[in-house]
């Protein structure tokens, strides 16, 4: 039987843990695809011996024409690292619909439509490796994610199912729990929440209703009983990748380590957790009841309220 085909898929490499994965997996002699929305923002990795490609995980296309790049190049995908995403912050009554929907697109159906489209050459070649990048977020909510941590939970129950349903075609699934890694993805939280209107819809644009409109909105925004607690949420996600929080986590590298060093294991494990910053808030999570964990969470955040 052929020699399996253990080409890498990479989603997200523009920046941050996808970019620090491909160099680190290049550098270690595996064949690696790099993928970005953006292709041109891939030349760093391309000039070192990645190959690169275009791909949006919210577009069905582009999905299709990377995996079958890489099955004509290889026969076969035969690692998957769904990296890709990104955090919608606010409360959950004033995210807007499309922005909730994006965020599950980008966060959970993309990477499942990715391992289907992977799976059937990885049992073909029995063998095949997939790591789900997910977050401590996973296993805990804080107040202002709601939707983020959703999309990390149905990461978490989607990792788990996989996990029994492809070992028996030589298939691995790990899914990794990083905390706090220090990149642009708190900035982008933080930017996630700009402007977020109080009934779900998009604000008016400067051409909708002129001074009228505008009017509306200033009264609209100061009416909203989560302008306090919103605020208060991208000050905190500001400060945690700023402040003396960042001592408890660690950068981008850390988690390209540990994707080496899990996709050399011959058993590697179901489920790991990253950065003492994660270690420690998920022993403080478990061992704290529902009402226990509101009041701490009440030190931190302001409780919106009327």
């Amino acid at each position: 039987m052929a020699e399996p085909s253990k080409a890498v898929l990479i989603t997200g490499c523009s920046s941050g843990i996808g970019r620090a994965t491909a160099l680190r997996l290049r550098d270690a002699g595996w064949t690696v695809y790099a993928t970005a929305r953006q292709p041109q923002t891939l030349t760093e990795l391309a000039d070192v011996g990645c190959h690169t490609l275009a791909l949006d995980v919210t577009d069905e296309d582009s999905m299709r024409a990377a995996v079958k790049t890489i099955e004509q190049a290889q026969g076969a995908v035969g690692v998957l690292i769904n990296n890709a995403g990104y955090s919608q912050s606010g409360a959950i009554e004033t995210v807007p619909m499309q922005d909730v929907r994006r965020q599950f697109e980008t966060n959970v159906f993309g990477p499942v439509r990715l391992i289907q489209l992977v799976a059937a050459q990885m049992r073909a070649q029995r063998w095949g490796r997939i790591v789900n990048v997910g977050s401590m977020g996973g296993r805990l909510t804080f107040p202002g994610g709601g939707y983020y941590h959703a999309t990390k939970y149905a990461l978490e129950a989607i990792s788990d199912a996989l996990r029994f349903e492809l070992r028996g075609f030589g298939i691995d699934v790990t899914l990794l729990e990083p905390g706090l890694i220090v990149t642009e993805f708190g900035a982008a939280a933080t930017a996630s929440m700009a402007h977020l209107p109080l009934d779900g819809q998009a604000p008016p644009s400067p051409g909708e209703g002129g001074a009228a409109a505008r009017g509306a909105g200033a009264a609209a925004a100061q009416s909203d009983p989560y302008a306090h607690f919103n605020a208060a949420v991208g000050a905190l996600t500001t400060g945690a990748y700023q402040g003396p929080m960042r001592l408890l986590g660690a950068g981008p590298e850390r988690v390209a380590q540990v994707i080496e060093r899990t996709l050399r294991r011959r058993h590697p494990p179901a489920r790991i957790t990253i950065t003492p910053s994660a270690k420690l808030t998920i022993a403080m999570r478990r061992l704290l009841s529902d009402r226990a964990w509101d009041a701490v969470m009440r030190r931190q955040f302001p409780q919106p309220t009327q």
